[in-house]
């Protein structure tokens, strides 16, 4: 039968050559990812600043999630007052008359331990207010900072009467080295041991905030998410809030490759120490490391994907509506997470007025419209417009120019089922020359010590960071000129102190 002999000759061809080009795709897939590995080998190798000592040297005592069973706060403590001796003794075996090490934030004379004044803002602290305990706070900080980026909101939480905890994550405070071996679950592990206790102490009848600034955001989302997943430890309390200060939701696709971007560096070749590094910079920080590891990419990328499931997951098991109330403070232009994720992302999803964004436009004055990008403005518009045709479905305070004839601006509130704001006006402008709101400023009030911009800013007669007016030719410094002109700390400040206070006393007062 010749029918049945060319149908199976012409279905084993059709096979043969379907797999020779999924042999082919697959390879030409393993060569394009090669090429991106050896590409960026060869910048790190060739562009990237020399590795200094602490670039290199481990500390032993960092804690990581396998330490974590029976281990309660005060050992967590307890085992960071000792990692932090180890980290005393390293830098004491450091050269001090080498270039790099004079002015960095190890130096004692330095110009960053002068500003800081001593201050044991690396390390997880925790504070009782000096009256009645009306609730408690646990703030966690952002990638590559540490605790210090939420002492501010730690003040104003204090002054209302929580106690106030502030965790160190593993791999932060201490050397630039220790974000190379960190992990997603360490920073997890640590997170629930300071939850635990918390929720093992605090009476019931009193409120509990779980507070995040950037990767610490994405980190207080997956707990309450969590919270609400069956199953979930009894013995973890669920937020009465949520707060999320620039919260890392999601990335650029491009994130997706630093699973393989340092894989030359696990060759036992001295000149690959530096493929572990995206970027090598000066510390001159006393809080927040300048030099940026390729793992520290991938870790935040593991939470972030890890959160975008639950919340897809959450979604479609019709739980979103038990998660607590989600207070959120954003910029409409973030160029390090973007402001699509907690825009849309997570609000798109929520549903109820407790859910509160508040966004922080664009200077929109009309002089700066031939050097302002136009897609913030399309996010501002497409959010607003969500109250019109009824898709938005949670509080949006929107802080904006009065017109665009003044740099004066006012807040207004949207809420579900009203398509006109009420306004209010706080007496707040923009600063000089400042086009926008920024990723690093929002938890920052613009007189901070370390990274305030108004006059005399600064500690110790030393001017903050962010008050820094250097400028010249691109290649006259070591830091580019870019990093220089970032702003550091948010001039609308007391909209979000004045929203956390009105928050905290609605939930104190019975």
């Amino acid at each position: 039968m010749p029918q049945p002999h060319l149908a199976t000759r012409i279905l084993v061809g059709a096979s043969r050559f379907t797999g020779r080009w999924v042999v082919r795709a697959l390879l030409l897939a393993a060569g394009l990812l090669l090429a991106v590995t050896a590409g960026f080998a060869a910048y790190a190798v060739l562009m990237l600043p020399d590795v200094e000592p602490w670039h290199t040297t481990r500390l032993r005592g960092e804690f990581t999630e396998f330490d974590a069973p029976g281990m309660d706060f005060a050992g967590y403590q307890a085992r960071e007052a000792r990692l932090f001796e180890e980290m005393a003794e390293a830098v004491a075996a450091m050269p001090r008359d080498a270039a790099y090490f004079a002015g960095s934030r190890y130096d004692p004379n330095g110009l960053g331990r002068r500003l800081a004044g001593g201050q044991p803002y690396n390390r997880t602290t925790r504070r009782t207010p000096a009256g009645p305990l009306k609730g408690a706070a646990l703030l966690i900080h952002g990638l590559s900072d540490g605790p210090y980026s939420m002492q501010n909101l730690g003040d104003v939480l204090l002054a209302q009467g929580f106690e106030v905890t502030i965790l160190r994550l593993p791999g932060h405070g201490t050397l630039p080295s220790a974000m190379v071996h960190m992990e997603y679950d360490d920073w997890v592990a640590a997170m629930t041991i300071a939850a635990r206790d918390i929720s093992s102490r605090l009476p019931k009848d009193l409120p509990f905030y779980l507070a995040g600034y950037s990767t610490g955001g994405s980190l207080a989302m997956t707990y309450a998410l969590d919270r609400i997943t069956p199953g979930a430890d009894p013995s973890l309390r669920t937020p009465t809030r949520v707060l999320l200060f620039s919260a890392a939701i999601e990335l650029t696709p491009a994130a997706a490759l630093t699973p393989i971007l340092d894989l030359f560096a696990r060759l036992p070749v001295q000149a690959f120490e530096k493929v572990n590094w995206q970027s090598i910079g000066p510390e001159y920080d006393p809080y927040k490391f300048v030099s940026f590891p390729v793992n520290a990419s991938r870790q935040v990328y593991k939470a972030t994907r890890k959160l975008q499931r639950q919340l897809l997951e959450a979604e479609q098991a019709g739980r979103l509506g038990q998660l607590p109330s989600v207070v959120a403070f954003q910029s409409a232009v973030d160029s390090t997470t973007g402001a699509n994720g907690v825009s849309t992302t997570v609000f798109g999803r929520l549903k109820g007025a407790q859910h509160r964004l508040v966004l922080f436009d664009v200077n929109r004055h009309a002089k700066y419209d031939i050097v302002r990008q136009p897609s913030p403005g399309t996010l501002v518009t497409s959010v607003v417009d969500g109250y019109a045709n009824g898709t938005r479905q949670h509080t949006l305070l929107l802080v904006t120019n009065r017109s665009r004839e003044t740099e004066e601006v006012e807040v207004r509130e949207y809420a579900p089922g009203r398509r006109d704001p009420v306004v209010t006006t706080p007496g707040l402008s923009w600063p000089l020359h400042l086009v926008s709101v920024g990723h690093v400023s929002v938890p920052f009030p613009p007189k901070d010590p370390l990274y305030g911009y108004e006059e005399g800013s600064g500690a110790n007669g030393i001017p903050s960071i962010g008050s820094w007016r250097v400028r010249g030719e691109e290649g006259a410094i070591v830091l580019p000129l870019g990093a220089l002109g970032r702003i550091r700390a948010n001039p609308f400040w007391l909209v979000l102190q004045q929203q956390v206070e009105m928050l905290a006393a609605a939930d104190t007062t019975h």
